[in-house]
């Protein structure tokens, strides 16, 4: 039974132990996964970025984001309408500053990027780097390992927020690591399953020795109650022969008296007939009385053989009472005994017979469970398959509307730039068609409809050709020239057309160089927003995953970025690992386990931005006790962490019974309804002092 229990001890440790290597080994697959996923670029991309064939050193990620930053989304392939060319290296390349070590030492990129990397050098620190920027030749650059960067031109940016291209190439390296980790745990789950396994064969092994043992102790128990009842046998046997023998030793010692006795009457005798004066006479009498003592000695003798036969049959009897009554005792001791082990072997019996047919019955509950998980398994895998299908078939499809909206977009886009074309094209023909009845007007004095009457042209009829027109336009034209000058402000007209056009050109200059400004506000704008947004996505996601733990006690949980790699575009996703279950989105989750992750992103957003007055409402209705006390600890402490007013509108008793002052409304009588409100804390200040 030690063995056994042992064995499975060990079983169970060998259990826990592949448990917590499994575990942790699908942790890093999870992680694995949700990097893998963040870092898959979507399918169809004709132009990869050359972000994806960058490997920097671990911890100079943010240089490189902050030394080339969006460039790096460009890709290499010539085709692109953006692209990274491949060029030779400089012929006379001014080397960096002293101090200074080129990044492409810890980078290894494409040789596109030669140039580049070789004119960016890394320096310690900041102080080093504004000391070092009026050495730098131009395109050279200076950055530091926290993202601080100093161009050639005077241009200096502080170390802040990781860019997106230094965010990713952290994630790649984190996902390298990661997958070198799961490398090295990978053998240990293996050697966990085997010790696992082995453990469950000694298992069996000692349950079958214990089993096989308990059978030899039957055996022997058996032997143990026929050697009981020899035992017995040869007691009573050793009684009735003790009896013999104590009766026996009696014989002996009475007939050495009887023996002693004769002797001494003899000796008696013997004195008496030396007494005797006539030995004759006496001879005589003592004849006599030898006759008579004869028959009376013999008569004695008789009598005495008979009290002897007497008294031994009496003894014999009285101690055959005495064994018969100490035989039935024993016998009636070993009869009680004999029942009561019969009564603990029918109890074990029974026992042995009840655990024989619950272990007869446990192979086919075994067998039945067992076919009940794998159908179970089956029908979950199956399951998930098909939502694994549906997943990426949802996922496609959303690929492709998305691509279709895009396409879309771009279409609307240009359909309505068209149409603004369009309706300018149109407007300018109305100027012109405006301009030009103005001019017929002028010059003929006629409306232009009625320029078909004034040319003698029918209406029905067909227009003349163009070059008829034209020459018939420039005959006109030498017969007008040829009576002279009509407009004598001609000239000045001419001047005033020309200085209007000089003025709209110039205009027009203004508005692309106010459209080239507004682009670049705007691209100024969108890389500071997507900054503030990475810093802020990254402290509300540190916040998310501290009070993530806090509620639930353990698990974890983080925010991803999806659909897009620019964070102005991209989706939000709430991944959460309660204790005990596997990493999954938020909607996969139950409904007090959503609330709890609610609740923490809520208070994420609140630590990072807090403001003087939240006001919760009802969100403690799915919880149950437990969760509403780690609720209201979080909120206890978020009070008085961030001196923030918390109004909890609630009818939980718990969240009630740690407020500090509760406000309600009741109905003394009917329809009249009355404020109540109730200061707990004070109320405990004065039990404290009472």
């Amino acid at each position: 039974e030690a063995a056994t229990q042992a064995a499975r001890q060990a079983d169970s440790e060998a259990r826990e132990t592949l448990q917590e290597r499994e575990t942790a080994l699908n942790r890093l697959d999870a992680e694995i996964q949700a990097l893998a996923k963040l870092l898959e670029r979507p399918t169809g991309d004709l132009w990869p970025p050359l972000i994806d064939a960058v490997t920097v050193s671990p911890g100079y990620e943010a240089a490189l984001g902050a030394a080339l930053g969006e460039d790096l989304e460009v890709p290499a392939d010539d085709s692109a309408p953006v692209h990274w060319q491949k060029l030779p290296p400089f012929r006379d390349a001014r080397p960096l500053p002293a101090g200074a070590t080129a990044l492409s030492e810890v980078v290894e990129a494409p040789p596109v990027l030669a140039r580049a990397l070789s004119q960016v050098g890394v320096v310690e620190s900041e102080a080093a780097g504004a000391r070092l920027q009026p050495d730098l030749g131009p395109g050279q650059r200076l950055v530091t390992r926290g993202g601080a960067l100093w161009r050639w031109d005077g241009y200096v940016a502080s170390a802040g927020a990781p860019t997106a291209a230094a965010q990713r190439l952290e994630q790649r390296n984190r996902l390298a690591e990661l997958r070198a980790e799961r490398e090295q745990a990978a053998p240990p789950v293996e050697a966990a399953k085997t010790a696992l396994a082995e453990a469950r064969e000694e298992s069996e092994a000692r349950v079958a020795a214990e089993r096989a043992t308990r059978e030899r102790q039957r055996s022997c128990f058996a032997a143990l109650d026929r050697a009981r009842a020899e035992a017995g046998r040869l007691a009573a046997k050793r009684a009735a022969a003790e009896q013999k023998l104590s009766s026996l030793v009696e014989s002996a010692e009475r007939l050495e008296g009887e023996v002693a006795e004769a002797e001494s009457a003899l000796a008696a005798a013997e004195a008496d007939r030396a007494a005797l004066p006539d030995l004759a006479a006496a001879q005589a009498r003592v004849q006599e009385l030898r006759g008579t003592l004869a028959e009376r000695r013999a008569a004695l003798t008789a009598a005495e053989a008979e009290l002897q036969r007497l008294a031994r049959e009496s003894e014999a009897r009285r101690e055959r009472l005495l064994a018969i009554g100490r035989e039935a005792t024993s016998w009636r001791r070993r009869v009680e005994e004999a029942e009561r082990y019969q009564a603990e072997l029918a109890e074990r019996r029974d026992r042995l017979e009840a655990e024989l047919a619950g272990l007869a019955e446990r192979p086919g509950e075994i067998a039945a469970r067992r076919a009940a998980l794998v159908e179970e398994i089956e029908t979950a895998e199956a399951a998930r398959k098909e939502a694994a299908d549906a997943l990426a078939t949802g996922e496609a499809a959303q690929g492709e509307t998305d691509r279709a909206l895009r396409v879309a977009e771009q279409e609307l886009g240009q359909a309505r730039e068209l149409m603004v074309r369009a309706e300018g094209a149109v407007e300018q023909a109305e100027q012109a068609l405006s301009g030009l009845a103005e001019r017929v007007g002028e010059r003929l004095g006629c409306r232009l409809d009625a320029l078909l009457e004034l040319a003698e042209q029918a209406p029905d009829q067909e227009l003349p050709g163009r070059a008829e027109i034209e020459s018939k336009v420039q005959r006109l034209l030498r017969e007008r020239e040829a009576i002279g000058p009509v407009n004598l402000r001609a000239e000045a007209e001419a001047q005033e057309i020309g200085e209007r056009i000089d003025g709209l050109n110039a205009e027009r200059e203004d508005l692309i160089a106010a459209i080239g400004r507004l682009r670049q506000a705007i691209a100024s704008l969108n890389r500071e927003g997507r900054e503030r947004l990475l810093a802020a996505f990254e402290l509300v996601n540190k916040h998310f995953g501290v009070l993530f733990e806090r509620l639930f006690g353990g698990g974890r949980a983080h925010l991803t970025l999806t659909e897009s790699d620019d964070p102005l575009d991209a989706g939000l996703e709430i991944m959460a690992q309660p204790p005990g279950k596997k990493l999954q989105v938020l909607s996969l989750l139950s409904g007090g386990e959503q609330t709890l992750t609610a609740i923490a992103l809520l208070f994420a957003v609140f630590l990072t931005n807090p403001a003087p007055v939240c006001v919760l409402d009802e969100v403690d209705a799915p919880l149950d006790d437990a969760n509403v006390d780690r609720f209201c600890s979080l909120v206890e402490e978020l009070a008085h962490s961030l001196s923030t007013r918390f109004l909890v509108i609630t009818h939980h008793r718990l969240t009630m019974a740690r407020m500090d002052r509760l406000f309600g409304v009741t109905m003394a009588e009917r329809g009249i309804s009355q404020l109540v409100s109730v200061d707990l804390e004070g109320a405990a200040a004065l039990r404290e002092t009472a």
